[in-house]
């Protein structure tokens, strides 16, 4: 560190104006009509909104004017006998969920004949409106999703295989005319339009006649079903003759006369350039990749438009229509923003729709806790203003989805994941898949082996909390410890906003462009592996995990969406490498000269997304690319550190990119050739500080180059070893909640908190067992008390009391400091300052007003 670097900035920002309205909304039993939806007004604080409305404003979700936490599961109506769906919703009772989700299929709902039973005259099962209306009498909220697309392991999709046999050119044709292999279709062909509003003009007045406003429970209406997924996981694109048509006037419009430079089929017939996007040459393959996946962003949102058009005319408003988004595989989520890079358009800033995340990561661990955070932190980046944040998909379960026992899922999985989504302020979690089921058979066999509705046997969903027999399983009971947590504190954390530091990391939706990648072609290739390599996370992911545990607080910011204002966003890191457009090339340059602080990870950007050259902010910083080295063939690649970025150890490393600087000071050198690969430069007003190495997640090292940014956390802790990280929730005068967690394998920590220099919880030591988490108040206002601080978890509070739970069992002692006078069976009580602190030896415990 210099020893004249000025002193870090230390400011809080508090993610939007917080509410005082805090009650947790029950359900309306009045019968108005339902409103075209539209942002909540702002209410006086403490006042109910009005009754039936469904709305979200300030990143809450309002049911009557209330914020509420919805906490849903996913129970399979018509994977059980009509008499087995209450007892599934006992146990959802029982697990203390307030809400229940679920697919609607068109293919289980329509018949052999083509006509469409949602009232249970041909098998009771059917009664879709029934299902609803048992989850009203039983108090539960409801969120329907139907479809046309619905997954769920379900044949087709969930889209009657007879919509494509009678219509065969919906039927996608992807690279080199080659059929597809997953069962995806041109969404705005006009023949699959058509059969869509025939399934909607069926199964949408089911639910407008049970929306809130109506009296009933639904709030929520999911539009179709991971857009764009299956044709992105297949690498086969939807290049039909209707959707290449489409896609070749688009490029007309987009480059005009420039057409003919950037694809040399420009100037053929229609023939010809339907061949040229089918069958791409190395010249124009990455720029076709890029062109196509921005081309489908504005597809989907055109066809979401459709779809809730046709939902409105069906009579269904008033409710938010919501917008999953998938990518996570083998407990990563690496691939994620993929999926927020399709379908950005079709929710980003649309009024009355929001986003829901489908993750499956298993086990949360210092391997994979970013990806989580990542999630929500990019679907923050793209929503507006009011947009929440939720978990549409929240996989629940012990993870045997194979049924081989050969995976599972630990009891501290769903808990861990869980509180890192509120804590960055989901307000809708979905346990996906809640209760099990079984597959019907179908109305007429179609002969594949199984004559089934879904593709997994009889059984399904035997991984669930709750199997296809109704038992719980063996990841029951720490689900329900885990919503019951959850809603104990609902009314604290349902208008609660996450704070952050003064950094933000950068999201580049467009680095994610490679769902649609031409096979075999290099210059593809190339932008793949060097986007993969850094997008996001930067190399071996070390950026994004060296932030949170190194203790910021810090934001997703979308780069595409506009300039950025370094008073807003006064440090800006972002990973990335050789390929970034030259428009957010500028950009950068802007920032920085403006005195924005930038940290650059990966490769210096000399291209652009179509793998030509440009060298923009290279050269505003000076800097001029050179070799890149790698750790092959018996060459042990090496880096020093220097400047302020010493002392350090000589450091292994698999990639280095060789810079030549202009100016400004190296920090980092590649030890055989004495070569930079790590630069703090001076730019305009700004600074930057550019790491073209793939340093490894060491924490001293990326601390010193936040530092050098004058970026420092206002929140520390003491705890030595990795796995622990600290946020912050608040909501204006009512306080404020820290919540901490410790993923690390086991390894219990004790340790002590500061704000900006000063001790938190009165100095006292914090105690958090390995894998586990604890919502800690500071500054609260709950039951009638104010609680300065308390070393205990909060577990609940009303008329005059506060509930907590003792961190380290019954043996451990927690401190409690409430303002003025209060009491607690068996406490040691002392007094400082007008607080009263009390000192209790118990696993739970009651704190009330004396």
């Amino acid at each position: 560190m210099t020893p004249a670097a000025p002193a870090p900035r230390r400011r809080t920002v508090l993610g939007g104006a917080a509410l005082g309205t805090l009650a947790t909304a029950g359900l309306s039993t009045g019968a108005a009509q339902a409103a075209p939806f539209a942002p909540a007004a702002p209410a006086a604080p403490g006042a109910p909104g009005p009754a039936g409305t469904v709305s979200y404003r300030n990143k809450q979700i309002l049911v009557d004017g209330k914020p509420v936490l919805v906490l849903a599961g996913e129970i399979h109506y018509f994977r059980l006998k009509k008499a087995d769906w209450q007892s599934r919703l006992d146990k959802a009772k029982a697990a203390g969920l307030n809400t229940i989700a679920t697919y609607i299929p068109w293919m289980w709902h329509e018949l052999p004949d083509g006509t469409i039973d949602v009232t249970g005259r041909t098998r009771p099962e059917r009664d879709l409106g029934a299902f609803i209306d048992l989850c009203h009498r039983n108090g539960f909220l409801f969120i329907a999703r139907p479809g046309p697309f619905t997954m769920a392991e379900l044949k087709g999709e969930g889209v009657p295989e007879r919509v494509r046999e009678d219509h065969p050119e919906i039927v996608s044709t992807g690279w080199h005319d080659a059929p597809a292999t997953t069962p995806t279709v041109d969404y705005l062909a006009p023949a699959f339009l058509k059969e869509t509003r025939h399934w909607y003009a069926a199964v949408m007045p089911v639910l407008a006649k049970r929306l809130h406003g109506n009296g009933g429970p639904v709030v929520a209406v999911q539009l179709d079903n991971e857009i764009g997924m299956l044709a992105w996981v297949s690498n086969s694109p939807d290049l039909t003759d209707h959707v290449t048509a489409d896609f070749d006037g688009w490029l007309r419009k987009e480059y005009g006369d420039g057409l003919g430079a950037r694809y040399p089929f420009a100037g053929e017939d229609l023939a010809g350039r339907r061949k040229g996007i089918r069958n791409p040459k190395d010249a124009y393959g990455a720029a076709l990749m890029h062109d196509l996946g921005r081309f489908m962003r504005g597809r989907f949102a055109r066809y979401v438009t459709e779809l809730r058009t046709a939902a409105e005319e069906y009579g269904v408003s008033g409710v938010p229509f919501v917008i999953n988004i998938h990518g996570t595989s083998d407990s990563r989520a690496e691939p994620f923003p993929i999926g927020i890079s399709q379908l950005m358009e079709t929710y980003g800033g649309i009024e009355g729709t929001i986003s829901g995340a489908d993750f499956y990561l298993g086990d949360l661990t210092l391997r994979n806790v970013t990806d989580l955070y990542l999630i929500n932190a990019f679907m923050e980046a793209v929503n507006d203003k009011d947009q929440p944040v939720t978990a549409l998909e929240f996989d629940a379960g012990h993870a045997d989805y194979g049924q081989n026992m050969d995976s599972q899922t630990s009891p501290s999985g769903v808990d861990l994941k869980t509180r890192l989504c509120v804590a960055q302020g989901a307000k809708m979690v979905n346990y996906y898949l809640f209760a099990g089921g079984f597959n019907p058979r179908l109305d007429k066999p179609a002969g594949d082996g199984n004559d089934r509705i879904g593709i997994t046997g009889e059984r399904h969903g035997f991984a669930a909390p709750v199997d296809p027999e109704g038992r719980p399983g063996v990841s029951y009971e720490s689900t329900r410890r885990t919503v019951r947590a959850m809603d104990s504190l609902a009314d604290v954390l349902a208008p609660m906003r996450t704070t952050y530091d003064d950094v933000a990391l950068g999201f580049v939706p467009d680095h994610y462009l490679t769902e649609y990648h031409p096979p075999e072609l290099a210059s593809v290739q190339r932008v793949l592996d060097e986007a993969v390599n850094t997008r996001g996370a930067g190399p071996r992911g070390s950026l994004a995990r060296a932030m949170l545990l190194g203790g910021f607080r810090y934001r997703g910011v979308n780069l595409q969406a506009a300039d950025l204002d370094p008073t807003d966003v006064p440090v800006f890191a972002l990973a990335t490498g050789e390929h970034l457009g030259a428009g957010l090339q500028r950009r950068l340059v802007r920032y920085v000269e403006a005195g924005g602080k930038l940290l650059l990870s990966g490769r210096l950007p000399v291209k652009d997304m179509a793998d030509k050259p440009c060298t923009v902010l290279a050269d505003a910083l000076g800097l001029k690319a050179g070799k890149t080295l790698t750790d092959a063939n018996r060459f042990w690649l090496s880096v020093t550190a220097h400047d302020w970025a010493a002392p350090l150890p000589e450091v292994r490393l698999s990639r280095t990119q060789l810079c030549e600087p202009s100016r400004g000071r190296t920090v980092l050198r590649e030890l055989s050739t004495g070569k930079g690969c790590g630069f703090d430069i001076p730019l305009g007003r700004g600074r930057a500080v550019v790491i073209t190495t793939d340093y490894q997640c060491d924490l001293t090292f990326w601390g010193r180059a936040f530092r050098a940014l004058d970026a420092a956390p206002a929140i520390r802790h003491s705890a030595t070893d990795p796995g622990v990280f600290l946020l912050t929730t608040a909501d204006g005068e009512r306080g404020r909640l820290l919540h901490a967690f410790n993923v690390s394998s086991g390894y219990d920590q004790d340790f002590t908190v500061t704000e900006n220099g000063k001790p938190l919880f009165g100095g006292e030591k914090l105690r958090l067992p390995g894998r586990t988490a604890a919502i800690l108040p500071l500054g609260l206002d709950v039951g009638g008390l104010r609680v300065a601080y308390a070393t205990a978890e909060l577990t609940g509070g009303a008329d005059g009391l506060a509930t907590f739970r003792a961190l380290g069992g019954s043996d451990a002692e927690s401190v409690v400091a409430v303002e003025g006078a209060a009491r607690c069976e068996g406490a040691r009580v002392s007094t400082e300052g007008g607080r009263t602190v009390l000192r209790v030896r118990r696993a739970e415990f009651t704190v009330r007003r004396a």
